[in-house]
């Protein structure tokens, strides 16, 4: 046997007409026979099934219509082409043939340069067939990995931008990854709340993650005497600081302009940038936003923010115990921050203290 050969299944309940064709195709082919409908399906949901059947359709027990519906509903057996070889000659017979998933319908007597011609073509088409799902699949796989190429290049890229204004102040330590990891959890708690749950699906909360750690991106445009000053700004030292949001939004305006078209992550770090400074109640900055005139990523990343600050030491504070900072936040629930941001807060708080202590700088304690 040249095991080299296409292998086809010949499902027939007369012994003449399987000797017929095991004559005829092993020249060229390598044959399995089966006399019954179940004999067929077994062979054909073998570890190494034929491919291609030529299938009788006048057998008792179980006709050749019902073994091909069988076939077809089966995913392991459902792509191996099947050609009804029949004595039924009407219209109707082919047509039902073909409409339950035969590719092909020969009449008995058979012609043998018939018969072998089409056995030729389909098998070329099923190993064309086959050659382009595998292509497809090894395309899928090639586009997948490019994709998280992309995607970890992205946050890389991020990393690099964020730590530029981030290890200026020596002090913040992991502050984006904390903040970054806040946001994902608030919005993951939010994304069922009916004021939320339009905007927090689960792609706008990957870009938010994604987008989060260039909250403070505008600080490299802040002078280090300010940044770095160890004590309280003064009311003109304010003025300058404040004005990181607007760089961190006008640096992210120009990426945007790069782009051939809009960017929700670009939009998400730009809102972020530009927003979390801003107030529930207006008193914020920079442009004294108030209620949902904030973009809801600025308003989960203010809580976000807020938290890290408490519990950090800073050049003018020591860092809050987790309990002080609750405290804090709950005591800004409706004028500083969202009230139902702030409620979802209060009872995710240890899920915060959790994160904190994972990506804690050397002195966390809290």
């Amino acid at each position: 046997m040249n095991d080299d050969r296409p292998s086809i299944l010949v499902v027939d309940d007369t012994s003449d007409n399987l000797t017929l064709m095991r004559e005829l195709l092993k020249p060229f082919y390598h044959t399995i026979f089966a006399n019954n409908g179940q004999r067929a399906l077994q062979l054909a949901a073998a570890p190494e099934p034929p491919q291609l059947i030529l299938l009788d359709i006048m057998m008792p027990d179980m006709d050749g219509y019902e073994v091909c519906e069988r076939l077809k509903s089966n995913p392991g057996t459902a792509n191996i082409p099947v050609i009804f070889v029949s004595a039924k000659r009407q219209p109707d017979d082919e047509q039902r043939g073909l409409e339950i998933g035969a590719v092909d319908y020969i009449t008995k007597p058979i012609s043998p340069p018939i018969l072998l011609a089409r056995i030729k073509t389909h098998l070329f088409i099923k190993v064309a067939r086959d050659a382009l799902e595998s292509q497809n699949e090894h395309l899928e796989t090639l586009v997948a990995e490019r994709t998280r190429e992309l995607a970890d290049t992205q946050q890389a890229t991020i990393f690099a931008m964020s730590s530029l204004a981030e290890t200026r102040d020596n002090e913040t330590g992991n502050h984006i990854r904390r903040t970054q990891h806040y946001v994902r959890l608030l919005a993951k708690t939010l994304r069922k709340h009916p004021r939320f749950a339009d905007e927090l699906t689960s792609d706008n909360i990957k870009l938010m993650y994604s987008s989060a750690p260039l909250h403070d991106i505008g600080k490299v445009g802040v002078p280090d005497s300010i940044l770095l000053k160890p004590g309280p700004l003064d009311d003109e030292e304010w003025v300058v600081m404040r004005k990181h949001a607007l760089y961190g939004r006008d640096a992210i305006l120009e990426a945007e302009k790069m782009l051939p078209q809009e960017s929700s992550f670009l939009r998400y770090a730009r809102e972020i940038a530009y927003g979390h400074h801003e107030k529930w109640d207006g008193s914020g900055y920079p442009e004294s936003l108030k209620g949902d005139e904030i973009p809801l990523a600025a308003r989960l990343m203010a809580v976000a923010d807020v938290y890290d600050a408490l519990i950090s030491r800073r050049v003018y504070k020591p860092p809050f115990p987790h309990e002080k900072a609750v405290a804090i936040i709950a005591e800004g629930r409706g004028n500083h921050f969202d009230p139902d941001i702030a409620d979802a807060f209060q009872k995710i708080n240890e899920e915060f203290r959790s994160i904190a202590l994972q990506f804690g700088d050397e002195e966390t304690e809290l």
